[in-house]
């Protein structure tokens, strides 16, 4: 990993832990008072996170001893279940169980767009082409929102009525997959279509876990697949044939977020178990663990890049 390396865990005991990701040591630790945090993620200059609670979302100073956030945002109803960057940092894009997602202009105050999926929003993930936002809904949708003509592109249901827990895009825009309540990964290869939109070609259904997946992370060289589930374990898939590399056993309870390092070699976990963990990808190993939270850690967001300004995913 990097030298300049911002690792932070959060969840529901209300605190938001920054580490050093090497010694495992917690350097700062924020308040979080209105609600558990769901997600967090932090912007590609490291400069800034964001915490997505219930219904508001913080945005505190990476690097300060402030703390309080810089700024709130106030317009959801319900659980915000994820929250992102727009690479350059200039907006933010939010989804929540009140069924919405909604673009946040970093530099004015409100929200400036909003779209309606009819069902509450689990995931929201950005396209690399910072055009297209992919949105997966608790009735199993998964809707495409086209920024630039503002409306939904594209309509996927692979499984009626099974709830899309996670998305995930590439980082080459190359491969889209959606993580179900029942365990199975879809993937798509995404097809550059006119006027920029994205179409989907089925490429593979993955039978990825017994329990729930909570989370699917393609890797950032796109070789692999991470999912984490409710069955405490974490799976590493080959996308050359979809085939499993390796399982992280360690976590006594449900694993509900990662993230990989941008060199792909380690993968950070969130789990129920109150730690989060730093898996060496190329052992299995668990290398290190984060122990300080006194509830459920939900969410890790990482950003390791050496190049300022990377879109760390």
């Amino acid at each position: 990993m990097g030298s300049s390396v911002v690792l932070a865990t959060a969840g529901y005991d209300h605190t938001i832990r920054f580490w050093e990701a090497t010694s495992g040591i917690c350097y700062r630790t924020l308040q979080y008072a209105d609600s558990q945090v769901n997600k967090l993620e932090i912007t590609a200059d490291k400069t800034l996170i964001a915490a997505a609670g219930n219904p508001h979302i913080r945005l505190y100073e990476v690097n300060s001893s402030n703390p309080q956030p810089i700024i709130s945002y106030d317009g959801h109803s319900s659980n915000v279940t994820a929250v992102g960057f727009q690479k350059d940092g200039k907006w933010m894009y939010t989804g929540s169980e009140d069924g919405t997602v909604k673009i946040w202009d970093l530099r004015a105050p409100g929200c400036q767009r909003e779209y309606e999926s009819r069902a509450a929003v689990n995931s929201v993930v950005l396209h690399p082409n910072q055009g297209e936002l992919i949105s997966g809904d608790q009735h199993g949708n998964i809707r495409v929102w086209d920024l630039t003509a503002n409306a939904c592109s594209c309509e996927l249901v692979p499984e009626v009525g099974t709830a899309v827990r996670s998305l995930t895009v590439a980082m080459d825009g190359s491969l889209v997959v959606a993580a179900n309540n029942s365990g199975t990964c879809y993937v798509w290869r995404a097809m550059r279509g006119s006027y920029l939109t994205t179409h989907f070609e089925p490429l593979h259904k993955l039978r990825a876990h017994q329990g729930y997946v909570l989370k699917c992370m393609l890797s950032p060289d796109v070789r692999q697949l991470a999912t984490t589930s409710s069955d405490k374990t974490v799976k590493l898939w080959n996308l050359d044939g979809f085939t499993l590399d390796r399982t992280l056993a360690g976590h006594q309870r449900w694993v509900w977020d990662c993230v990989f390092s941008v060199d792909a070699a380690y993968l950070v976990t969130a789990s129920s178990d109150c730690t989060a963990r730093l898996w060496d990808l190329s052992t299995g190993d668990a290398i290190r663990i984060y122990s300080g939270h006194h509830k459920a850690c939900t969410t890790c967001a990482l950003n390791d890049s050496a190049i300022e300004g990377r879109d760390d995913g």
